[in-house]
């Protein structure tokens, strides 16, 4: 009997440190529709002038809090991706661009050039440098992505950064 129950309590084991899988990335590419395709490191990162953020409560989809967030500063998401060099002829043809944004756990959040250049979300969307005083090296989830204007935080908070992937509609 004994045999039995400490296979059935491994078995669960395993099973819950299944369902908390981290990764740590210490650089993300940027790639796709692009002239110029460039690998972004938490040391230049570290190297960029970060604004401080206002503490956030992390939300899922429901709105229920799943945490908070305090002492946060970050990069403004658009201010990386200015450097990428957009084939386009005018800049009518901005509008057909968009970022996909992937995690190291292959979780993706999508954002249109129109939303990051011509919105206010661009002047919400960051790249954490530091939260709960920790610096981006040292976090758990390394390369953050945030959206604090959001109505539901969760839903584009990326953890684990590893690329974005430039496209254009067709």
């Amino acid at each position: 009997m004994k045999k039995y129950l400490v296979i059935v309590l491994l078995a669960i084991t395993t099973k819950l440190q299944a369902q908390h899988v981290s990764c740590h990335t210490a650089q993300f590419l940027v790639t796709g529709t692009v002239n110029n395709p460039y690998t972004v490191t938490i040391a230049q990162l570290d190297t960029m002038p970060d604004a401080p953020i206002s503490d956030i409560i992390i939300t899922n989809h429901l709105g229920e809090k799943k945490s908070e967030i305090k002492n946060l500063k970050g990069v403004l998401l658009k201010t990386i991706l200015q450097k990428a060099l957009l084939p386009c002829e005018s800049p009518k043809q901005l509008s057909e661009f968009y970022f996909v944004l992937t995690a190291c756990d292959g979780y993706k959040v999508i954002y249109s050039w129109n939303e990051l250049f011509n919105t206010q979300t661009g002047n919400f969307t960051y790249l954490v440098t530091s939260k709960n005083n920790i610096d981006m090296g040292a976090m758990n989830e390394s390369i953050l992505v945030l959206t604090t204007s959001d109505f539901t935080t969760g839903r584009r908070y990326l953890k684990g950064l590893s690329s974005i992937t430039i496209n254009r509609v067709q």
